[in-house]
């Protein structure tokens, strides 16, 4: 079996997977944000990961990202969040190639998907991080610190 037919095969096996782990990962913002609205968001990312494999372009999977960025940030969303929706999709359909491919396919299988996901999250983590250092963060009041302090 080929990993492009496995990852179309498995479809359904791999993303319920994926979704289990990020409900005992109990992510806050994706609970209070809806765990049906989550479960799609991990089925459009898995779509974009299967058509960037078969094409082996980054492009769409980069622009995604990025977008993604934009939309939880302003949605509260934690970054290490976020990532971790990316992190359960691979490691789902880590575990399905492991299960179901041939051993010599491994490397190049792995290297593919861990390629797409990669890039995913470091377009995410880019954009989030520039994002976030926009953001003007309180003053530390000192003064409070050191109030009681002996002479003071």
């Amino acid at each position: 079996m080929e990993l492009s037919q496995l990852l179309r095969d498995r479809a359904t096996i791999i993303v319920d997977d994926a979704f289990q782990a990020m409900q005992r990962s109990h992510l806050k913002s994706y609970e209070q944000d809806g765990m049906d609205r989550a479960r799609a968001r991990l089925d459009a990312l898995y779509l974009l990961t299967v058509e960037a494999v078969a094409e082996r372009t980054l492009g769409t999977m980069i622009a995604h990202a990025e977008s993604v960025a934009h939309e939880r940030f302003a949605s509260g969303f934690d970054l290490w969040e976020v990532q971790t929706a990316f992190n359960v999709l691979e490691e789902a359909i880590w575990t399905r190639i492991i299960k179901e491919l041939a051993p010599e396919q491994y490397a190049e299988a792995l290297g593919l998907v861990s390629t797409v996901l990669g890039a995913g999250k470091d377009a995410l983590a880019r954009a989030y991080v520039s994002l976030a250092s926009k953001v003007k963060a309180p003053a530390l009041d000192m003064h409070s610190l050191f109030s009681g302090a002996v002479g003071a």
